[in-house]
């Protein structure tokens, strides 16, 4: 009777209270409701920036290519969308290879390692990846806005799978791991909270790459080439407007004062960049235009992205306000150095993104730089500025080659340019088959 007596306690202690003891030691992570839900929330309004960037674009082609425009930016959502599953998330967040030049992790191929998983601020992995996996879609969604009207679809299908591999998936590593070497630079590393190497500055490079190699649009710049429906322009960048809340303020990787902080300055650098736009064609021609007042809209998004994180509302909107400025220069530049952005990626996404991801330097808020001196002795924004233009100028180094490698790859074996013939009839009718509204002769 003893002996059965021990056996049944110690029965007790191995399957009961052990356990219990160890969860104690070891406690798992749970996920914290609202911040999972605003992180949802970030997730559902970056991919609505998609399809606003479908109409952005769509509206600003000719009649002939406004399906075939649009199509760009949803096929990006089929391909980069799968393609992050497989094997996007791991190359970008997982721990260094090839000497950090990427990431790798074969546990999360098709995110196998994340269906129990939960970060430490109480975030589902799940819900950080498909976040992520937004930033991979839009990216070389809006590569595409450059070559605009001439280029094949399928080969467009082929560089934008290929890129996602071999130029966005490093940056991201570089600049969002935790291991990546730009991530680590000086104090607190280089500052990039939202995209501004990793999403605008590679797009717009290698925006600019891509038109520059494959030329102008027949008959650019003497035919005129006005956009088909400025409807659709403004209605896309109200949608970007909306969804860049949860692009900037979702990055915060919270739901806290941080994020509030992000969601403020992205209004406030929003609406200083397009009434910056709004002044500087009112003082020039006397006329705001639709498709100014859409620009400046975006220049002032563009550049508070990099800068959501550590920049207070004064310096959101001067830099939105110098953003405007300085693009609206960039894209009067285009005409005179002769190459064909057809909307003006570089000219917008490109440059302000460049200004953005150094002209923070000179508005960080005084805690960041504390905590970066106590970080690195001394540190002083001197110092930070030297970052930010090494993080810019690698950025611009690597996707301008890496980029003119694919394309030229991909031009020799399949073509990337459509013939004259389908170029004149249009991508709609070429390329898918189809009219955007139904109307066969107009242009």
């Amino acid at each position: 009777m003893g002996r059965n007596f021990i056996r049944l306690a110690l029965a007790l202690v191995t399957s009961f209270i052990l356990p219990c003891v160890a969860l104690a030691q070891e406690p798992v992570a749970t996920a914290d409701s609202g911040v999972t839900a605003w992180m949802l929330t970030s997730t559902a309004l970056v991919l609505l920036m998609i399809p606003g960037l479908a109409l952005f674009y769509g509206g600003l082609v000719r009649t002939k290519n406004v399906l075939g425009t649009m199509m760009h930016s949803f096929a990006a959502m089929a391909i980069v969308g799968v393609l992050w599953a497989v094997c996007g998330y791991s190359l970008s967040f997982g721990p260094n290879v090839l000497g950090g030049w990427i990431g790798w992790d074969p546990d999360l191929l098709f995110l196998k390692s994340l269906d129990n998983a939960v970060a430490d601020g109480g975030i589902p992995d799940y819900v950080f990846a498909m976040f992520q996996g937004k930033f991979a879609i839009i990216t070389p969604a809006l590569i595409a806005g450059a070559f605009a009207e001439r280029v094949k679809f399928r080969s467009y299908c082929v560089f934008i799978t290929i890129w996602m591999i071999l130029v966005y998936a490093p940056l991201c590593h570089w600049v969002w791991a935790e291991d990546g070497f730009l991530f680590n630079l000086g104090a607190n590393g280089a500052i990039d909270f939202a995209g501004g190497t990793v999403v605008h500055i590679s797009s717009g490079i290698s925006a600019l790459v891509i038109a520059l190699y494959i030329g102008k649009r027949r008959g650019y710049p003497k035919t005129a080439m006005h956009p088909n429906n400025l409807v659709l322009t403004l209605l896309g960048a109200g949608l970007l407007w909306v969804g860049w809340f949860g692009f900037n303020a979702g990055s915060s990787v919270s739901s806290d004062l941080a994020t509030a902080r992000a969601l403020t300055v992205t209004q406030v650098a929003a609406s200083a960049g397009a009434l910056s736009w709004m002044l500087i064609e009112a003082i020039r021609h006397g006329k705001v235009t639709s498709l100014g007042l859409a620009s400046g809209i975006l220049a002032g998004l563009v550049v508070i992205t990099p800068a959501a994180g550590v920049v207070q509302v004064p310096g959101a909107i001067i830099l939105g306000f110098i953003a405007s400025f300085i693009s609206y220069a960039a894209i009067g530049l285009k005409s005179k150095l002769g190459y064909d952005d057809t909307l003006d990626v570089f000219g917008i996404h490109g440059v302000a993104g460049i200004v953005g991801a150094i002209g923070l330097t000179f508005f960080i808020r005084p805690e960041w730089m504390a905590e970066a001196a106590a970080n690195v002795a001394g540190w002083s924004v001197t110092d930070q500025l030297i970052v930010q233009i090494k993080a810019v100028v690698i950025t611009i180094i690597y996707a301008t080659i890496v980029t003119w490698v694919i394309t030229f790859i991909i031009d020799k074996l399949m073509g990337f340019r459509i013939d004259i013939d389908d170029e004149i009839s249009g991508l709609d009718s070429s390329c898918h088959g189809e009219h955007g509204y139904g109307l066969l002769n107009l242009n």
